[in-house]
């Protein structure tokens, strides 16, 4: 992991929100039952289609709080929306999302 990522998620661990996601039971059971690879293959669709777009007319309410072991990894990683893409992680909002970034952000969650 690139040491900016590591600060990042590092700073993320200090916020009282997104420190309080946690995988419920149920979530984790689906993890298992899924795998690994039908979970990555989820995030990478959600990512291409939630948050790589140059705008989103829903931005910061794209991604449930709960649901997909993916979207409570989002909150927790402030990879959510683009206003906390941008925030937290400097990836500006209003242009589309490179091959590069979706993979970095793929790999983060």
């Amino acid at each position: 992991m690139n040491l900016e990522i590591e600060k990042t998620l590092n700073r993320l661990e200090k916020s009282k929100f997104r420190s309080s996601f946690h995988l419920t039971n149920s979530l984790k059971e689906y993890t298992e039952k899924k795998g690994i690879d039908v979970i990555i293959s989820h995030t990478e669709d959600f990512v291409e289609k939630r948050l790589s777009p140059a705008i989103i007319s829903n931005d910061g309410k794209q991604t449930p709080m709960k649901g997909h072991p993916t979207f409570v990894a989002q909150h927790a990683t402030a990879t959510c929306c683009r206003s906390c893409l941008e925030k937290w992680h400097h990836i500006p909002k209003g242009r589309a999302l490179t091959k590069e970034e979706q993979q970095q952000i793929t790999s983060i969650l």
